[in-house]
């Protein structure tokens, strides 16, 4: 890469940052890339850190040693996430998202990058100091927030099925009862797709009584794994605390109430901020 002024060399190092969370980046990676002595580099480093952390963007962590380094933590600032959260019940309390049988319509919005994008950093600000190996989700609605939540971790994603499929190899299957039915219902995860004694952040986009996450915690005692964290990005609030099979998640907002005769669906912020201050 040829040689750029330190004012270029700066938005350049930032951006390469920004598109890599969680990396571990040796001094000697942007010694080469610019042509920069180290001591230049951890001068301009020092500029971005402050920036990152006065401005809420995220930290600027530095490893001492041979394999040290620099490694850009995400992190979503209480305001901005207070503004994300509202936009995002504003959304969904569009009075058109109602459905036949008061079902609340989510998947345009699932479909966007740039929202799921915003909803990973704030999962990734909520779990990004805990010890986590993957992403879990069950097909097919929380894919898009679980590659989000995966890629701001770093961390790759670990997709539960609801039907056994032969390109998946032998694999582990068990019934759960769904908590929104309370019926009976199968997940089957392959043997290859998760290592014994992971540590998993389960990702979801939509939690009623929690059966389907509980499915996926009952399924990960198969693999002797760990539950690290569980994140939804919309909780009902319409289920009794008693029927809760789930007691410690992370919810970015909560769905008070569909009517569907007024045409009226009433969203606020879920437990994010009770949990995260």
């Amino acid at each position: 890469m040829k040689k750029l002024k330190r004012s270029a060399r700066l938005v350049e190092m930032t951006h390469y940052l920004l598109a890599r969370p969680h990396h571990l980046i040796p001094l000697t990676t942007f010694a080469q890339r610019y042509g920069a002595a180290k001591s230049s580099i951890s001068e301009d480093l020092g500029i971005i850190k402050e920036v990152f952390e006065e401005e809420g963007i995220g930290d600027l962590l530095t490893l001492a040693g041979a394999a040290g380094g620099v490694k850009y933590v995400p992190r979503v600032g209480r305001e901005q996430a207070l503004v994300f959260i509202r936009e995002l019940c504003d959304k969904l309390s569009q009075p058109d998202r109602i459905l036949p049988g008061g079902y609340l319509y989510m998947s345009d919005l699932l479909g966007q990058p740039g929202l799921m994008n915003e909803a990973g950093k704030l999962f990734a600000t909520a779990f990004g100091d805990l010890e986590i190996d993957c992403i879990m989700t069950v097909e097919t609605k929380g894919i898009p927030l679980a590659y989000a939540t995966g890629a701001e971790l770093n961390l790759p994603v670990v997709l539960v099925r609801r039907d056994h499929q032969v390109t998946e190899g032998s694999a582990v299957s068990i019934n759960y009862v769904s908590g929104s039915h309370k019926s009976l219902h199968t997940m089957t995860l392959s043997r290859r797709a998760l290592k014994e004694h992971s540590r998993v952040l389960i990702v979801d986009d939509f939690m009623k009584a929690g059966g389907t996450i509980q499915g996926m915690v009952d399924l990960l005692d198969e693999f002797n794994a760990k539950v690290a964290g569980v994140g939804v990005l919309v909780e009902s609030g319409e289920v009794d605390s008693e029927q809760r099979l789930l007691r410690d998640y992370v919810s970015l907002a909560t769905l008070r109430a569909v009517d569907a005769k007024g045409k009226e669906i009433s969203v606020e912020p879920g437990n994010y901020f009770s949990k995260f201050g």
